[in-house]
């Protein structure tokens, strides 16, 4: 009898068969054990060069074409789909495209800005802050982002700094006007967002706005040459001083665009902005990514860790920006139903291994995306595999298109090390460096605005070679042995608190105007379950004088931002120096705000109360445990 696979033979394979299958299998088993990251570095590379190719063909077709263009083309593509979503309000494409051909009317009929002038923008998170900056780009000005934080001093230096022909305040930031008016350069003329003024020479704009034509200005006004133009200013610390005002291309516009796309958002995502739009993360990134994408945004007016779930879930939000510290503030609510929502995406940098992995814990399925990138750098860091703690990965291939190192490190001469042949020398993997990147005609730095000595001071000539020259990042990172980048510090004198850069000379120069105070030391200390570091000041007293806390406390609140005002207070009698006669720093970081180990008198700013108050034992066991909020 005939069995059915006498009918039927199976086909028999052909002998090569069997081991190209088990060579197949070996070389997938060998990728995944040495090369695992192989596939996700594939997919990265792939998107970076898929979008720089698209540049470089409309550079080769003469077009330059900018992220304001892309977004009046949304306006004509999707008139009616919601662009900003403020207070339940929904703004279309249309509306915001319209909005601010009104503002850019009212500046051109009553104002004679030029193409190329810089107008100063004084707001806090709202749409008109997006409607006059669109306005504004649309007549091809420079617009400079102020920090609504900063005060008196510093406030009028930024404004002198980029050189503004006008200057635009939010209606809720009349209070910061009237501080700074007396003393603002008679040549600028300043608009405020109010139908009355009770300021003399200053010009209202809502009336104005309601007025005009909402027909677009002529598009040469804001038609590029090339994308290597200047369209922003952004202040930032850096390293040093008072702020600097960062010149911020096109080109850098829409690198920082790409940035959600890269990490695969998508048209039908809504992202949700709480950060201030004073800042690159949340102006380009954030409202340059929705242009990017077509997609829709949630504009808070501030953070607020209580309403954070609630919006996400009122809003269908997918993507959400972040800093280190709001992580935190959202991890120390109280528990609530916190894994119901449609958060898929979370971009943003400088959260902290711990919170990173409470916040998956709490928080669900959302893919933590970090990133690093300076406002002002050419070097960028994407974190596209999800490894808990790192700020990117790099490869052969990223380094090809986007050249970088880490460099030794001298931080009592606060310098790179330079071998007996005067090259810096690169660190070993595991060792952390100081982060440079090759300044080219691909990566160029623009430097800051009206200051060509803070411009040359970031940039490291004659590094490995003759000729070559590097933006100096001011930070140090280590790189593993897989190729992961992780932040270790800023050099210089410099530190980083509630997402800001605090510039220690800025705070101390505040401190020495008063006059029982001979010297001040400002620097950073750690504070266990926080980023970044709490602002702490050495005081030197003159001679015969005694502390006037009150006084202090006026001082800094007055003068400083929040944020930049130190927590504690250590009263010195002498003052410690480098062997290169700068202010010692390394002991005082070190020794932190112990009572039990200072014998220095200690004062805390004591917010509740609004005063300095003398920094006791248990009170500091109360901030290190957490009881008393920073």
């Amino acid at each position: 009898m005939c069995g059915w696979h006498d009918l039927y033979p199976l086909p028999v394979p052909p002998s090569w068969v069997p081991g190209a299958a088990v060579g197949i299998l070996s070389l997938h088993f060998i990728q995944k054990l040495l090369f695992p990251y192989f596939w996700a570095d594939l997919r990265y590379l792939l998107k970076v060069l898929t979008y720089g190719l698209t540049m470089e063909m409309y550079r080769l077709q003469g077009r330059v074409v900018t992220v304001l263009d892309k977004f009046v083309k949304l306006a004509e593509k999707q008139p009616h789909k919601p662009f900003l979503i403020y207070e339940g309000t929904v703004h279309t494409y249309r509306d915001v495209d319209r909005r601010s051909n009104r503002i850019a009317q009212v500046f051109l009929q009553h104002e004679a800005l030029k193409k190329g002038d810089t107008v100063a923008l004084l707001m806090g998170n709202e749409p008109d802050f997006i409607h006059v900056w669109f306005g504004l780009a649309k007549l091809g000005c420079v617009v400079a982002f102020l920090n609504f934080n900063v005060r008196f001093r510093s406030l009028l230096h930024c404004v002198s700094s980029c050189e503004p022909k006008i200057l635009v305040v939010g209606a809720d930031l009349l209070g910061t006007l009237e501080e700074i008016l007396p003393k603002l350069q008679k040549d600028v003329s300043v608009w405020i967002m109010a139908k009355n003024s009770t300021f003399p020479n200053v010009h209202t704009l809502l009336d104005k706005i309601e007025a005009a034509s909402e027909d677009p200005v002529p598009v040469n006004r804001r038609s590029a040459k090339n994308l290597k133009s200047a369209v922003l200013y952004i202040f930032t610390s850096g390293t040093t001083g008072l702020p600097k005002a960062a010149v911020i291309s096109h080109l850098q516009i829409l690198k920082g665009a790409a940035g959600l796309w890269a990490f695969g958002a998508s048209s039908e995502d809504i992202i949700y902005i709480t950060l201030p739009l004073y800042h690159s993360a949340a102006s380009l990134l954030g409202i340059g990514g929705c242009i990017q994408l077509g997609a829709t945004c949630v504009l808070k007016k501030k953070f607020s860790a209580s309403q954070f779930w609630n919006d996400c879930r009122r809003y269908n939000v997918t993507v959400i920006q972040y800093i280190g510290e709001l992580c935190r503030y959202l991890c120390n609510q109280p528990v609530e139903g916190e894994k119901n929502h449609k958060v898929r995406l979370a971009v943003g940098n400088g959260v902290r291994n711990d919170v990173w992995r409470e916040f998956l814990e709490r928080f669900g399925a959302v893919k933590i995306c970090e990133f690093y990138g300076a406002t002002e750098g050419n070097i960028c860091f994407m974190n596209h595999t999800g490894k808990i703690g790192s700020v990117g990965r790099t490869n052969f291939f990223y380094k090809l298109f986007f050249p970088f190192d880490l460099i030794k490190y001298d931080f009592q001469k606060d310098e790179p090390i330079r071998n007996k042949h005067g090259w810096c020398e690169k660190v070993k993997k595991g060792e952390a460096g100081l982060l440079i990147s090759k300044v080219n005609a691909k990566n160029p730095f623009f430097g800051y605005a009206g200051n060509k000595r803070h411009t040359e001071k970031k940039l490291l000539c004659e590094v490995f070679k003759k000729g070559d020259l590097y933006f100096n990042t001011g930070d140090l990172m280590v790189q593993d042995h897989d190729n992961f980048l992780y932040f270790w510090d800023r050099i210089g004198d410099t530190f980083r608190w509630k997402g800001e850069n605090v510039a220690t000379t800025e705070v101390s120069d505040v401190i020495v105007m008063l006059d029982f105070i001979q010297e001040a030391n400002v620097y950073g200390v750690s504070v266990p379950d926080h980023e970044g570091k709490a602002g702490m000041a050495s005081l030197i007293l003159k001679h015969n004088a005694s502390l006037d806390l009150e006084q202090m406390y006026k001082q800094v609140v007055t003068y400083l931002p929040s944020y930049a005002c130190p927590l504690f207070l250590r009263i010195q009698e002498k003052m410690e120096m480098t062997g290169t006669f700068k202010q010692q720093k390394f002991q005082l970081v070190d020794e932190g705000f112990n009572p039990s180990a200072i014998t220095d008198p200690l004062y805390f700013l004591d917010n509740s109360k609004k005063a300095y108050v003398l920094l006791t034992k248990e009170l500091h066991d109360m901030i290190i445990s957490g009881k008393i909020k920073l």
